[in-house]
């Protein structure tokens, strides 16, 4: 399976910490396929997540809205709302990812639960080859 996390996906910038998702599939999905997402740093629910699509921000559930795509090469930035401390935290994620071109039925496409947990060092963003899922509609 591909892992959702990576040595450098939580990360902190400006604005407090971001947590960097690559995506655990093989081929690109639209953003509205990403469904549940939950996060926990240091066992503790993250409450207010934003999905960070180039300039906005929005709650992981208005996902469902978008009409953009997820690409193998981009990260889904998940902007935690608060600062962490240096140093490394255990990182939990979950989410579902609804795969639009396989059907399981009449009661729609399939639908994949993903966990995912991994002690992560935090650092500071520097320039890598991943960009971040960008989506600015005027």
């Amino acid at each position: 399976m591909l892992d959702a996390l990576t040595a450098r996906s939580l990360v902190e910038d400006a604005t407090g910490a971001v947590l960097r998702l690559a995506l655990p599939w093989i081929r690109a999905l639209p953003l509205a396929a990403v469904q549940d997402v939950e996060v926990h740093i240091d066992g503790v629910p993250v409450p207010h997540l934003r999905v960070v699509l180039g300039q906005r921000g929005i709650a992981p559930a208005d996902l469902a809205h978008e009409d953009g795509w997820w690409f193998v090469q981009d990260r889904l930035a998940l902007r935690l709302g608060r600062r962490l401390s240096a140093g490394t935290h255990s990182v939990r994620v979950s989410f579902r990812l609804a795969v639009p071109y396989l059907q399981t039925g009449p009661d729609g496409p399939l639908i994949l639960p993903f966990h995912f947990a991994r002690d992560l060092d935090l650092d500071t963003v520097t320039p890598g080859a991943s960009a971040d899922v960008a989506r600015d509609v005027a």
